[in-house]
């Protein structure tokens, strides 16, 4: 049987999920009394879905009736995400949403207008209609096509290609995506405008000249980076966004030039990963009215509490020499319930470290080992509250 016929007799047989939910027994012992009754091909796409439904939950709405894989999952947009970008998109007109994937983008950008979406994979796409039903989304328009055969001339675009393309595991190199650099490149300067959506370790650096990138986080992670092109960019620089507080800043990272501090002062900071990846700490600096330790370290330092989701704030109990002995003395005097290690740019085994250290019924210490002016220093801080 192909993919998309597997999936309409999984669909036509829920008894056999609900049977999945209800066991407790092993998934060895399920697999053997479910293939009595169905044949293996369903039982094991039954299976499947019933694993990746487990892990998204929390993630999207539905999950326990959404049609998903596992790479599908992976490679798909955050709702929160999904929103944020959708947001710039014009209302009312047409999107051509290409490696439409489980619909999480196409969910977003059907609220606020027409909405085609192409994939390869019928079963796919299949899945993309079923779960943008159970959404309560607009149905768009679905076509099973290559984004290679797409005529994208005066089209307005989003595209999300296929990092895995094959592998067991997603690649960095853009030039392995599905469509590759040389496609994104082309459709950077056919369509209209539009967004292009790649992993935020990738090697998009000068690959992208004339358009925007946007780094964007969700509570601290980094989760992709959006090439903006056409009438779609605001500028042609780097921007970091902070989700959910949608705090943004947009800029060339070698416009601003931070000033470097002597010591940490009474605040430590740590920076979004999307400032950090986008380069534009020195700008954060700059807005916030912050100092670097280090032009080889992102922590950033502050006499005051800054009012931004652009960093991470930490208090600062005592500043040490990089000495081990030394440390362990001064927490003796008033030990941690135990100690969170970040070590970004010093080489460390932060495990054995930690082992070491003296703990007691004291509040969670935070333990950073960084340099200061080229000197390597432990500061000792407690984590600020978020707001």
């Amino acid at each position: 049987m192909s993919e998309l016929e597997v999936l309409h007799q999984l669909q036509a047989a829920p008894e056999l999920l609900q049977a999945i939910n209800d066991s407790a027994s092993s998934e060895l012992s399920t697999q053997q009394k479910l293939r009595r009754l169905y044949n293996t091909q369903l039982v094991q796409a039954a299976l499947s879905l019933h694993e990746a439904r487990i892990r998204a939950r929390g993630v999207l709405e539905n999950a326990n009736d959404l049609w998903l894989t596992a790479t599908g999952l992976e490679q798909a947009t955050h709702p929160c995400v999904a929103a944020h970008k959708a947001a710039r998109f014009p209302e009312n007109v047409r999107v051509l949403d290409l490696c439409g994937g489980i619909g999480c983008d196409a969910a977003a950008l059907s609220a606020r207008g027409p909405v085609t979406v192409f994939d390869t994979n019928e079963a796919m796409l299949q899945r993309c209609e079923w779960n943008l039903q159970k959404w309560g989304c607009d149905i768009p328009e679905l076509q099973a096509n290559d984004a290679l055969q797409v005529t994208l001339t005066g089209q307005i675009i989003h595209v999300d290609p296929d990092r895995r393309n094959g592998r067991s595991r997603p690649v960095k190199r853009l030039e392995m995506y599905n469509p590759n650099l040389a496609w994104m490149q082309e459709a950077t300067r056919s369509a209209l405008g539009g967004a292009i959506k790649i992993g935020p370790a990738s090697n998009f650096i000068q690959k992208f000249p004339g358009c925007e990138i946007e780094l964007i986080s969700l509570r601290g992670e980094c989760r992709e980076a959006t090439v903006w092109f056409g009438e779609m960019a605001d500028c042609e620089q780097f921007r970091a966004t902070v989700l959910p507080t949608g705090e943004t800043i947009c800029g060339d990272p070698l416009d601003a030039w931070a000033n470097m501090a002597n010591e940490p002062a009474q605040y430590l900071l740590d920076p979004d990963p999307a400032v950090v990846r986008s380069g534009l700490i020195d700008g954060v600096c700059e807005r916030l009215k912050l100092e670097r330790l280090d032009p080889e370290e992102e922590y950033l330092t502050a006499d005051r509490l800054p009012e931004s989701s652009f960093v991470t704030a930490f208090e600062v109990e005592a500043v040490l020499p990089n000495n081990q002995k030394q440390l362990r003395q001064y927490l003796r005097q008033s030990p941690g319930k135990y100690y969170e290690i970040k070590c970004r740019r010093i080489p460390m085994d932060a495990v054995a470290v930690s082992r070491k250290l003296p703990t007691g019924d004291g509040p969670v210490k935070v333990l950073f080992f960084l340099r200061v002016q080229g000197k390597t220093r432990v500061v000792i801080a407690k984590r600020m509250p978020l707001e």
